[in-house]
């Protein structure tokens, strides 16, 4: 009997510790769920009402479960339908290119694939292994996947071949990899310059060497193991019924306007459409050793040679893994990929170190809201309080004078009209340094205060999130590139080269200002001139001569004017904020298509005619002279639209 009470007096003790512990842990689960959801809620509903977007969804894995899921704001604002973070998805962008790497990972687990083979291998066209560049050509090593993965192939960017708003402009990704292939710019292996031609083209081998289409072959070996049922990379999606696109909009002059639905060129480097549900499960996979509830994607080994970094321009800064960029923010290592389009932008994030993941997308353009929220993130659970402090050590303003200058971007064309951009837009870091030595750096619109720890590495002064598109920003280092210019390296997918006088944005819009404004004064004078001329009605010796010659100089100057009224007729499309050539390219005009080789004939005329004015004395000195400027500074506007291949 005694032993049958202490028995069940040992029975009940143990069922209320069990019920208590049960209560505790619960308890704690969910003041932990409250305070994340009220961190979430009061962020994001903050952050859209300060940029005005419209709509936007949240996931957050943590320890192989998703404890945070929420939409907000209207996935239709007409008819009050709003964000749901299961069924609503979103223009992910570039963060697509992360389930590419995945499936070429797959494919190397499989034994179908070698990370380190020439890709010409797999392919049914050749890479031709010649580097162009500007007065050089030399051959180069081959392209390997690893290459592809890091970013660092060498090619050139075409940014005018990213997107369209019509669907008959797409082309099968097959025809866009032949069609549109570039030119290698930088030796394989050496420069870290985005690329998505290069995902486009690891994306068209697991196509051939799969015997799928790309997008079915992610649907198969992806999306159905990890129940991502709403994720798919046809344009537009074809998903689940149930699932609806959030509609994009851009907030212009008090109203939201609605932008059309963007077709990606290249289908494996940005088409994809998803939900924040969906990605939570990809990101419990990665985090998980490559499962997900009973699915896997990858085998372990796989997995962490994926996690692996493979390029870095020094150790001391973040790089490349097999497809994900490395940052270190608040001093926990963190692997990320944002992704954008011309209204959709996204961000993903996983933080292996405390088995964190941190999915974001919303529409409306604000391309750094992902970061600036994942930033207040980790400052809310993990804060650092450490603040980098120091005075600029002796010599410091000397040795960074040599650093000071224009720098842009390595992702470029240097072959085509697309050329120019390398001066717009995000592509260009400008670098300064003040009277106490400390390094001004100026990127995307924001400055900020580097200091030397040692010659050639500065160290952000500013903690937290900065305005960069591929990484914390928080460290650079000045390396020299293939061609000996100076190059900025900092964390991720992306350098800098320093840029030549005659090539930066400063020299090119002075040039064009000054060109203009003599260009406008000559054309006057002229008009001015031949009106004055028909009120005497006076002729001298040298009238037919001087007819002819200012008649030039006026058919030139109006040519100049078209040439370029007709550039910036179009400007930036408010709704698309980028030139409508960008995404809806017209055919060429014939007559405009006739100005390049009219403008060399007046070019050679006006050069004649100014040797002549000066070998038989005619006209005034003053006339000579001026004709002699206008003369140059034609001469010099062809050399500006040649260099810059505005011609071609």
């Amino acid at each position: 009997m005694f032993k049958r009470i202490e028995y069940l007096t040992f029975v009940s003790f143990f069922i209320v510790f069990v019920l208590y512990l049960s209560a505790t842990v619960a308890s704690a689960k969910d003041n932990q769920d409250t305070r994340l959801e009220a961190f979430f809620d009061n962020t994001m509903n903050s952050k859209l009402e300060k940029y005005h977007i419209p709509n936007a969804t949240v996931s957050v894995v943590k320890d192989g479960e998703i404890i945070y899921k929420k939409g907000f704001g209207f996935a239709d604002i007409e008819n009050n339908i709003p964000v749901d973070a299961d069924t609503t998805q979103f223009r992910i962008g570039s963060t697509s290119k992360l389930i590419t790497w995945t499936a070429v990972m797959q494919l190397v687990e499989a034994g179908k694939l070698d990370l380190n083979a020439d890709v010409n291998t797999y392919l049914d066209f050749e890479i031709p292994p010649q580097l162009e560049k500007s007065l050089k050509k030399t051959t180069t090593e081959p392209i390997t996947m690893i290459h592809l993965m890091t970013h660092t192939a060498g090619f050139e960017d075409y940014p005018d071949m990213l997107f369209r708003l019509s669907e008959d402009r797409l082309l099968p990704l097959n025809e866009y990899i032949k069609n549109y292939l570039p030119e290698r710019i930088f030796p394989a292996g050496e420069v870290a310059a985005y690329s998505n031609y290069g995902t486009a083209l690891a994306g068209y081998i697991v196509e051939r060497v799969s015997g799928l289409p790309f997008s079915e072959y992610v649907e198969k070996n992806i999306f159905t193991p990890l129940n991502m049922k709403n994720s798919t990379y046809r344009q537009p999606p074809t998903s689940n019924p149930s699932a609806r696109i959030a509609k994009s909009y851009r907030f212009i002059n008090g109203s939201y306007a609605e932008g059309s639905f963007e077709y990606l060129l290249p289908e494996p480097a940005g088409s994809m459409s998803s939900t924040a549900s969906d990605m939570a499960n990809f990101m419990i996979a990665h985090l998980s050793g490559g499962a997900y509830s009973g699915g896997r994607i990858l085998k372990e080994d796989a997995l962490k040679e994926m996690h692996k970094q493979h390029f870095t321009h020094d150790p001391a800064l973040g790089g490349m893994t097999l497809g994900f960029m490395e940052g270190v923010f608040n001093d926990k290592d963190v692997l990320f990929h944002s992704g954008g389009t011309m209204l959709y932008n996204t961000g993903l994030y996983l933080a292996p170190e405390v088995d964190t993941g941190i999915f974001i997308s919303c529409s409306g353009g604000n391309h750094l809201l992902h970061s600036e929220i994942f930033q207040e993130f980790m400052d809310f659970y993990y804060p650092v309080n450490a603040e980098i402090k120091g005075v600029p050590g002796a010599g410091s303003k000397e040795r960074a004078k040599k650093y000071t200058g224009e720098y842009q971007m390595n992702r470029r064309s240097i072959t085509t009209d697309e050329k120019i951009n390398s001066i717009l837009g995000g592509s260009i870091i400008n670098v300064d340094v003040n009277e106490d030595g400390y390094l001004l750096v100026t990127n995307v619109g924001e400055t900020n205060k580097f200091i030397e720890i040692e010659p050639g590495v500065y160290q952000n002064l500013r903690e937290g999130r900065t305005q960069d598109y591929f990484g914390p920003f928080h460290k650079i280092i000045f390396k020299t590139d293939p061609y000996g210019r100076t190059m900025l390296t900092t964390d991720g997918p992306m350098t800098y080269s320093k840029a030549p006088l005659y090539s930066t944005m400063s020299f090119t819009a002075l040039a064009a200002i000054i060109i203009m404004v003599i260009i406008i004064i000559s054309l006057a004078y002229w008009i001015i001139i031949k009106i004055l001329g028909l009120l005497r009605r006076r002729k001298n010796k040298n009238s037919g001569f001087s007819a002819i010659a200012s008649w030039v100089g006026i058919c030139t100057s109006i040519t100049i004017l078209i040439l370029f009224a007709n550039m910036f007729s179009s400007g930036i499309d408010p709704v698309y904020q980028l030139p409508k050539e960008a995404y809806m390219p017209v055919e060429g005009n014939p007559l405009l298509d006739f100005i390049p080789t009219l403008m060399w004939i007046f070019s050679c005329l006006l050069v004649s005619f100014t040797v002549i004015a000066w070998w038989k004395g005619f006209w005034g000195r003053i006339a000579r002279v001026h004709y002699s400027i206008f003369t140059l500074v034609v001469l010099g506007l062809m050399w500006l639209f040649d260099y810059w291949n505005l011609f071609n």
